[in-house]
């Protein structure tokens, strides 16, 4: 499918798929060690995994997503100079529930550090998730409601929408290991229930234009302490890139952490 395409799929619903960016040849290996490397640092207790930062455990999509056919088209929606904002590994193992659905940094109402709601209808995020995993409606293909991209608001407690309830015409992300789903980041979204006896392995990068001041998801920023601690938000947090992780990877993804570094 051309970028064209790809991003008329995207600007109407929402969000695109762009198939085989990591070789079938890669694939397995890097599951095994990302599956591996997720379980020994997670935050969250199995059944999930999730990692923040995942970047200074294990190093194999550094040369992935820095390709011309997710950055690049990164770079086309949002412009030059863009930055890794967020690199998250996770695990959606066999008996996860569903999630609430809900849209994505910065607009996300439940996080201290957000745009305040009705959002404006603009495209401040890009979210990239990398399937290491098939995808199936089976095992957790993410839920996604398509063109919600496009409402001021998402589903939350005590609204009119809730968020947990099935929406009418939501659909999952399926697609082969290898392949990647980007998405703007106010599409609504959830956890899908994994239903079979395998867990459903993914990576999350998310790219931001440089004027967008992601500072508020920094450990012991100024804005993290101001917007976010003062007030005990639950926000997602960033951790630091340390130095000699950030030394060992390709010039053109030191490029997008420059503001991580350790």
């Amino acid at each position: 499918m051309n970028t064209e395409t790809l991003k008329s799929e995207f600007l109407e619903q929402g969000y695109c798929l762009v198939e085989d960016v990591i070789p079938s040849s890669e694939i397995d290996a890097i599951r095994q060690r990302v599956e591996r490397d997720v379980y020994a640092h997670s935050l969250l207790p199995p059944p999930s995994g999730y990692v923040p930062g995942f970047l200074r455990f294990n190093q194999d999509l550094a040369p992935y997503v820095i390709s011309d056919c997710v950055l690049g088209f990164a770079e086309d929606l949002l412009g030059p100079h863009l930055h890794i904002s967020m690199f998250t590994g996770t695990v959606n193992a066999p008996g996860i529930p569903r999630g609430d659905l809900h849209a994505d940094w910065p607009y996300n109402q439940g996080g201290a550090a957000h745009i305040p709601a009705p959002y404006p209808d603009c495209l401040l995020h890009i979210v990239t998730m990398w399937m290491l995993t098939d995808f199936t409606g089976a095992n957790g293909g993410t839920i996604v409601v398509p063109g919600s991209h496009r409402k001021p608001d998402h589903p939350r407690n005590g609204g009119p929408i809730a968020p947990v309830t099935p929406y009418p015409g939501e659909t999952q992300f399926e697609g082969r290991a290898g392949s990647v789903a980007i998405f703007d980041a106010r599409l609504w979204h959830a956890v899908a229930p994994n239903r079979t006896d395998r867990p459903r392995v993914a990576a999350i990068v998310r790219y931001a234009p440089w004027w967008l001041n992601a500072s508020a998801l920094r450990p012991g920023s100024a804005d993290r302490i101001e917007i976010v601690d003062a007030v005990s938000g639950g926000d997602s947090q960033v951790p630091p890139v340390p130095r000699e992780v950030y030394e060992g990877l390709p010039p053109r993804l030191r490029s997008l952490l420059r503001h991580l570094i350790e």
